[in-house]
């Protein structure tokens, strides 16, 4: 966890009134946005031949600086930058910037190795980087930054935090409105994490949201310990995340040496540490905005008022499958809206107020303050500004006042959603956001903004869950091992002894011995042949064997395949099946996965995912999460499933994965299958590792 001493380390390098630029042509792009941006310290650049850069003295070595630097942009090669990161260690500087390339990204050239000499030379200084452009701080001027940006300074506003130079380039050009406060990449994270990064930006009060753009999540003490410090400052964090794609995790390695780890993994910790997580960049900085105008909502309630069916239909359909809702109108919103309408309107949400009331600022204010008098936690006005080079926006004027009125009247938080970006103008944007009204751009935007607010609520309100149980590293590789993989019966046994029920079954090696267990468990049975790794394909598996004549036929098709057979009664009643895992996530822990199982497991994809521990509460609600949960709970009259037997099932696996998790590589119960009366495993597959895990010590080195 992130002390206050580091984050008094890490305002001076965030907040420096004394800069030291080390480089050519990159660092002569820092000193020029510094002076463009106005910033009002010392800039002390550093060039053993160059006597000034943009008018301002060069100092040949650090030796000749007038002082130690609070902080320093190092733009000089990956060998050269080492050297100078030791030498401002040494002389005491606030930190630093490294901007080279060829680190641990590229480790086929030896930048593993630089790396480390790099952390090793940097001793106690905190460095950003490598590999990283450095940051913006927009609140007091200071652009540590050797490109372009498209921000101005503001007095509060968001901070953004990304492991992508180009991105942060990017959504600093953005048009939307958004104020950023800072903007910062971490780019390798070798030795100052986005984590620790975003941990002290969140102690300025000036900063209203933190937006982390992740590819990979190497330090979950460090997410953990930022989650509760946003907890505690009840400030909000979102995440976009990449790594859904082969491709794209592949390509993080390669990049910013990140390891991405799974989607589903990667998800789960942020779903536990109340992060809500979104898809696109367009998601990300609308969702920013409407946190910097009102905070994390309260809850889900949305209203929509449009002047058009077609609007209001869209944002109906565009919030289909989102975790937010259109609560149907009270009565007093009914009266106040037939008043202020008219009876042609029908009174809905969404609402279509057609255009009786365009242009009349009473009867629109009546209208809009009806439909906000009520427990609503955003009220989102659908309304497309038109061009200012061939139109006129009067009505719109007469609409916005109205709006605003509504507002003030009702204390309802606003929001003014344009159906396409373009139609939002840059300039009403700003003056939006001075207001309080949350001007969104796009209307799918608009509403995956809105759930991402109201998921930023509901993590801040929850407690901070219990430490994630991490996986250890292997010595031999560094993911894993291949490993061992236990057959059916041992992966079973394993499971039994920490409670997880089995149908009555016995291992056999002859047909004599395959019987004679047939007839003591009782008909039906199923038999299956042991040591394969896909039984089903091979022809090892056959089910609800009804007599000996059954049985000793498929015991005459498998004798051909396996030499050791399980014999197993045969589970009645099922009301469903379900699949439960639980794999080694190198970035991210363990990651429970529940599901769909049996025949239905790859076909249905329909499964959620938990970070270990999870309490049984958790693991309860998950389950709920599934399509198929109605059937455990009786779909149209069926026999209900024991829902206890089955979180009893799963909180088994748990136990034994965490009595095994310097081991465990993965574990598949499928199917779990639930009936009215208990939760049996019918299959289990577990695979274990031969190599060593790593110490603590170990593996940060």
């Amino acid at each position: 966890m992130m002390t206050e001493a580091t984050r008094d380390r890490l305002a001076r390098l965030f907040r420096p009134r004394t800069i030291a630029v080390f480089g050519g042509g990159w660092a002569a792009n820092v000193v020029e946005q510094l002076v463009r941006i106005g910033y009002d310290g010392e800039i002390w650049p550093v060039h053993p031949n160059r006597s000034d850069i943009h008018g301002i003295k060069c100092h040949r070595t650090i030796a000749e600086l007038p002082g130690s630097p609070d902080v320093a942009f190092i733009g000089v090669n990956r060998e050269a930058s080492i050297d100078v990161v030791r030498e401002l260690s040494e002389r005491g500087a606030g930190g630093a910037t490294c901007f080279a390339s060829g680190f641990l990204e590229s480790e086929e050239t030896g930048g593993g190795a630089l790396q480390a000499r790099l952390v090793e030379a940097a001793g106690s200084m905190p460095i950003l980087g490598p590999n990283c452009y450095g940051f913006i701080n927009y609140l007091d001027r200071v652009t540590l930054w050797p490109d372009q940006h498209g921000g101005v300074p503001c007095e509060k506003g968001v901070a953004i935090l990304t492991q992508s130079s180009n991105i942060a380039i990017s959504m600093t050009m953005q048009k939307r409105g958004l104020p950023l406060a800072f903007v910062a990449t971490a780019g390798n994270q070798a030795q100052t994490s986005l984590a620790e990064i975003g941990m002290a930006l969140l102690d300025d009060e000036r900063i209203t949201a933190l937006g982390l753009h992740i590819e990979g999540i190497g330090d979950i003490a460090g997410f953990e310990a930022l989650a509760a410090r946003a907890k505690a400052l009840s400030k909000p964090v979102i995440a976009l995340k990449v790594g859904r794609s082969e491709q794209a995790r592949a390509q993080t390695l390669t990049h910013t040496a990140s390891l991405a780890g799974s989607e589903a993994g990667s998800r789960a910790l942020l779903e536990r540490l109340g992060i809500p997580a979104v898809r696109s960049l367009t998601v990300f900085l609308e969702a920013l905005k409407l946190l910097h105008v009102h905070g994390p909502l309260g809850g889900n309630r949305l209203a929509s008022i449009s002047c058009s069916g077609g609007e209001a239909s869209l944002m109906a359909d565009l919030a289909h499958g989102l975790d937010v809702a259109y609560p149907p109108l009270t009565q007093k919103q009914r009266s106040g809206l037939a008043a202020a309408l008219g009876e042609r309107v029908s009174p809905a949400n969404p609402l279509d107020y057609h255009t009786y009331v365009w242009g009349n600022l009473e009867a629109s204010t009546a209208a809009f303050t009806a439909m906000l008098d009520a427990p609503l936690d955003l009220a989102m006005f659908v309304s497309d500004w038109p061009r200012a080079d061939r139109c006129t926006a009067p009505g719109w004027d007469i609409a916005l006042d109205s709006i605003r009125a509504a507002a003030r009247t009702t204390g309802t938080k606003a929001a003014i959603v344009a159906s396409m970006p373009e139609n939002m103008p840059e300039d009403l944007a700003v003056e939006l956001v001075a207001e309080g009204i949350a001007p969104l751009c796009g209307m799918e935007e608009a509403l995956h903004a809105a759930e991402a607010a109201c998921k930023a609520g509901e993590g801040l309100r929850r407690p901070m869950p219990l430490p994630v149980m991490a996986a250890p590293r292997f010595a031999s590789h560094a993911l894993a091992p291949e490993g061992r993989m236990l057959d059916e019966a041992q992966a079973k046994l394993a499971l039994a002894a920490h409670g997880l029920a089995l149908p009555k079954g016995r291992v056999c090696s002859n047909r004599a011995e395959v019987l004679q267990a047939a007839a003591e468990i009782g008909f039906p049975v199923v038999l299956k042949g042991m040591g394969l790794a896909h039984k089903s394909e091979a022809g090892a598996v056959a089910v609800n064997l009804k007599d000996d004549e059954a049985l000793a036929a498929a015991f005459a098709r498998m004798e051909a395949v396996a030499e050791t057979f399980l014999v197993e009664s045969m589970v009645a009643g099922a009301v469903c099946e379900l699949i439960v895992g639980v794999v080694r996530d190198p970035a991210h822990g363990f990651v429970l996965t529940l599901g769909a199982g049996g025949v239905l497991a790859e076909l249905m994809a329909d499964a959620t995912s938990l970070i270990l521990p999870a309490s049984r509460t958790e693991i309860s609600d998950a389950l709920r999460t599934l399509g198929i949960y109605p059937l455990l709970e009786g779909y149209r009259g069926a026999r209900r499933g024991d829902i206890e037997a089955t979180l009893d099932a799963v909180e088994a696996i748990c136990a034994y994965a965490t009595a095994e998790r310097e081991c465990l590589m993965e574990l598949d119960v499928n199917p779990l299958i639930v009936t009215p009366d208990g939760a049996l495993a019918a299959d289990a597959l577990v695979r274990l590792a031969d190599g060593k895990t790593l110490s603590n010590k170990e593996a940060a080195a």
